[in-house]
């Protein structure tokens, strides 16, 4: 029987759950096919009922979940211990560009009063913007989140379309 799920129930074929990825869909089994899909970001998922396991199979990375009855809980990635130098190489990915630009106006200051005094301020601030923005859109990437299905339901409970 198809319909809301029982949280006491186990995760099985017949059932609809909350999207581990967007958080906002709901999944179900796809017609004529052994895979889960969800309405809102369509990502489609392979399941493994006896391990409670969900593995998202439209995506390069072993993205897996379990669940527990209640909601889905991320397994950890067999490449997750290199998760550390993944955030020590973003943060100097970030600062260090930050820095250089930030020195460079600290060395060489432009004259007090001159129409263009404000350009090392305001190119530091872009650089660092710049970067973040480049790690943003790689977390994104790497996730597969997807932001412009956010946008278009968050438009439609605004606007009410």
């Amino acid at each position: 029987m198809s319909g809301a799920i029982n949280l006491s129930d186990r995760f099985c074929a017949d059932g609809e759950y909350p999207c581990p990825v967007c958080r906002h869909g709901t999944i179900r089994g796809m017609p004529l096919m052994e895979v889960f899909a969800c309405q809102f970001c369509q990502h489609i998922f392979t399941t493994n009922f006896d391990r409670q396991l969900l593995k998202m199979a439209d995506s390069q990375l072993p993205l897996t979940w379990y669940w527990n009855g209640k909601g889905w809980k991320g397994i950890q990635r067999e490449s997750a211990e290199s998760g550390g130098r993944y955030a020590i190489a973003a943060v100097a990915f970030l600062v260090l560009p930050t820095a250089i630009v930030a020195l460079g106006g600290y060395l060489f200051p432009t004259l007090p009063g001159t129409p263009l005094s404000w350009l090392p301020f305001f190119w530091m601030i872009l650089t660092f913007l710049a970067h973040l923005f480049c790690l943003m859109w790689l977390v994104v990437e790497y996730y597969q989140l997807p932001i412009f299905l956010y946008f278009q339901a968050l438009r439609r409970r605004v606007i009410g379309n």
